[in-house]
């Protein structure tokens, strides 16, 4: 049944999951620092923070010291913030500054005395040694302010003390506008413009030594891709470090298995350095948290504010939180609310655990380590047995497919096709860097001038089966789904011959006898089958994808269709040519059944086709049927198809090795050491073989002509004799008439490729394709050399 995280039921499971933990004592409100981002003003959780290297601006400031004259230096890339500054920080082994250690610097521009502290954190071979400190505007200074107790006394003294005593101030507002203990002439303006103001006034009392570049990480939105500031707020908290445990020990233990393993060493690394976790929204849209606040501020969890009384007995007035959810709070409840918990039922009790969860590397830490978390807490078992991780699917350069860079390719469109209007108007609609609009519609008329074709579900679920490498990420090209509508046109084609024989040998359906031909092919798809369920248990679908592509192209289309073309051609019984095709229809069948899986579109309606070509009632749908069943086959008999297929296949490459023997009957001759067996079924096949090599016949002798081509196999030669089958002086002038335009052909392009300016200014597919013309020409010479030889001998 389908499920909505804001229905009732959900919302209900929801609440009850933040009711719990909170009356548990593993959650709580705190004034943190967290990710804020300045656009959404909203939180965001660290997997939320996108990471830049850029080339930014760093300064150096000097600060004087107390009752001194002198002065130590501080680089710096956020100068604003050092209006919210609390300290000075030095390594207590640095030679150069370790006196300083207890005494005081006053704060350019604010009047405000901050004390110097010493402490390991520190790096003296960085910048100039001396670090300043905010913890209201910095994660690592945060951690430093509360080692040291950071506190201000009065608005111009800023002490050390015990860490109850720490009080970060901030001198940001959510609209990351200057607040606070900042000097008022910087109150109201946006951190960038206090930052310009602050570095003029800096220069004129002499205190901003140095400016200059420097590489550096800044922390950037993964919505509004705008720059980030660490803010002291308010905000609700998981004790993820207590719910991690035993989601650890689970995966530890092989509860859960990662496919493939090596995402556990992902999981673990994230899970061992694990922060608590903020879980407080500052967004209109989302789950409410169920926390009432009475006059005093305590704050109390329920359902309801009448719950909240009745459970506290409360009289006054409550105000509700006003923050919601982070969405993967409710998300990490996914495998067991979705079954209706908090309540027992018979439901959550057969489905619960599930089995496996299938999904993407870049949401281990966000969705799977905390689905673990909250289901070993709440239901004391795992979500899930197996976590299979795909890879990204990425656009045809590598590049992570984004709104912002105009590369998403939906889904939807790749099925039913889009016009180049619609597909530039769904990639420019609502972007949040409207500057890129006219970038994306270039790069997109370029890369579509046509729109996108059709292509159809089946073509593009099994252009990603293909692809799906365990944790690879896939490159999408748009060539390869081409390739897979060709695939589904063959298998579409495949019923229509099988049809098209059905009618005009108005056949009825029977129960099918089997024959060498019939069995080799029944064999190879159940090899196949066996291989491809080996493979869906270890979650290979791209080598199960490609088995079955292989065996129908190669194996059923082009040479199981093809034998039997013949054999129903050359069947003068009928009950023989609808023995044929029952066994076409059987065969034809088990692939249906094969491939449905993988391509549930095409093969159910095939199906469905296929039964009334039999006169039969469909009962059941493809998905209910699972894999064929293995028959009896004569596995040997059937090997010796394949043997045959070798015997044609050189008789091919014969031909296209010697252009003058290209299109004529041949005669076949089979000379060696070939196992009674073979020999018989080959006679037996002869008229299917003659017909599809285009023989005269198939002799088995050692006498070899004088004149033949010869071609070695495992044990046994194949001999064509070539008497009468040519004039050898009126062939040999025309190929080295023949010759002598190929190698002419070969001069031309030479002398084309090897003028630098040519090669220098063409564009590089022309170049291309000369150079391949070359190759090709270069083939066809070395085949003519090689005819030519052979008659001059």
């Amino acid at each position: 049944s389908e499920r909505f995280t804001l229905d009732d039921e959900y919302q209900h499971a929801v609440q009850s999951a933040f009711i719990q933990l909170f009356e548990d004592g593993l959650i709580y409100q705190g004034k943190r620092l967290v990710n804020w981002d300045p656009v959404l003003e909203t939180s965001l959780s660290d997997l939320e923070v996108v990471n830049k290297d850029l080339t930014i601006k760093i300064w150096e400031i000097k600060y004087q010291l107390e009752d001194s004259d002198q002065f130590v230096t501080v680089a710096t890339t956020r100068p604003e913030t050092l209006l919210g500054d609390m300290a000075l920080a030095v390594n207590p082994g640095d030679e150069r500054f370790s006196h300083l250690i207890g005494k005081n610097a006053e704060i350019p521009l604010c009047n405000r005395l901050i004390p110097i502290v010493g402490d390991d954190y520190v790096d003296p071979e960085f910048g100039t040694g001396v670090v300043k400190i905010t913890p209201g505007h910095d994660f690592n200074d945060y951690e430093l302010g509360k080692r040291h107790g950071l506190h201000l006394v009065e608005e111009t003294q800023c002490r050390t003390g015990t860490e109850k005593e720490f009080n970060p101030i901030s001198i940001l507002s959510k609209a990351v506008k200057i607040i606070g203990i900042a000097p008022e002439k910087f109150h109201g303006m946006d951190r960038f413009d206090a930052r310009a103001e602050l570095l003029n006034d800096l220069k004129e009392i002499d205190c901003l030594i140095k400016e200059s570049e420097y590489e550096s990480t800044l922390p950037y939105g993964d919505r509004s891709d705008q720059i980030l500031e660490p803010l002291l707020t308010d905000q609700w908290y998981v004790d993820a470090k207590t719910l991690a445990k035993p989601a650890m020990e689970a995966v530890k233990t092989k509860e859960i298995t990662f496919v493939p393993a090596n995402w556990e060493k992902t999981y673990f690394q994230w899970m061992d350095n694990i922060q608590d976790w903020c879980v407080s929204r500052q967004l209109w849209w989302g789950h409410r948290i169920p926390i009432w606040y009475d006059e005093n501020g305590q704050a109390f969890a329920g359902h309801s504010e009448d719950d909240v009384r009745a459970k506290n007995t409360l009289t006054g007035p409550l105000t509700q939180e006003e923050d919601v959810l982070d969405t993967w709070f409710s998300s990490s409840l996914w495998t067991f609310a979705t079954l209706g918990w908090p309540e027992k039922n018979s439901k959550l009790e057969l489905f619960h655990p599930t089995t496996a969860l299938v999904t993407g590397f870049d949401i281990i830490f966000f969705w799977v380590a905390r689905m673990i978390m909250m289901t070993k807490y709440f239901m004391k078992e795992v979500p899930f047995k197996e976590v299979y991780i795909t890879g990204l699917i990425k656009d045809e350069n590598g590049q992570k497919m984004s709104k912002s860079k105009g590369n998403i390719l939906d889904p939807i469109d790749l099925i039913d096709g889009v016009s180049l209007e619609e597909l530039l108007e769904k990639r420019t609609e609502g972007m949040m860097q409207p500057q890129l609009k006219e970038k994306i519609i270039k790069q997109t008329k370029k890369q579509f001038p046509d729109g996108i074709d059709s292509y159809g579900t089946d073509a593009l679920r099994y252009t990603y089966y293909s692809l799906a490498s365990p944790g690879r990420d896939i490159n999408f090209d748009i060539g390869r789904i081409k390739g897979y509508r060709n695939f589904c046109n063959k298998i579409w084609n495949a019923f229509r011959f099988i049809e098209m024989q059905a009618v005009n040998h108005n056949y009825q359906s029977s129960e099918a006898s089997s024959n060498v031909i019939s069995d080799w092919m029944a064999l190879k798809i159940q090899n196949v089958s066996d291989h491809c369920q080996a493979h869906i248990k270890t979650y290979r679908f791209d080598l199960a994808a490609t088995e079955i592509y292989e065996l129908v192209w190669s194996n059923f289309c082009d040479w199981y269709i093809e034998l039997n073309k013949v054999a129903i051609q050359k069947s003068e019984d009928k009950d023989e040519t609808i023995n044929l095709i029952s066994n076409l229809i059987s065969n034809f069948d088990s692939i249906l059944r094969l491939l449905h899986p993988f391509m549930p579109f095409i093969t159910e309606e095939l199906s469905a086709k296929l039964a009334v070509l039999e006169g039969k009632e469909k009962s059941e749908f493809l998905v209910e049927s699972g894999f064929t069943q293995h028959r009896p086959i004569n596995n040997k008999s059937a090997e010796y198809i394949d043997e045959m297929i070798n015997i044609i296949s050189a008789i091919r490459v014969i031909r296209a090795e010697n252009i003058n023997i290209k299109n004529e009957t041949l005669h076949l001759i089979l000379s060696g050491e070939i196992k009674p067996e073979l020999q018989s079924m080959i006679a037996d096949q002869e008229v299917i073989i003659s017909g599809i090599a285009k023989l005269d016949g198939i002799e088995f002798t050692s006498e070899i002509p004088d004149e033949s081509i010869e071609k070695t196999m495992i044990g046994y030669k194949i001999i064509i004799p070539l008497a009468g089958l040519i004039d050898p002086q009126e062939e040999l002038m025309r190929l080295q008439k023949e010759l002598s335009d190929v190698e002419n052909d070969i001069k031309i392009i030479g002398s084309k490729l090897s003028n630098e300016q040519f090669v220098a200014k063409a564009p590089a597919a022309v170049v291309d394709k000369e150079k391949a013309k070359v190759t090709e020409a270069e083939n066809k010479k070395a085949m003519l050399e090689k005819s030519i030889a052979k008659l001059q001998a």
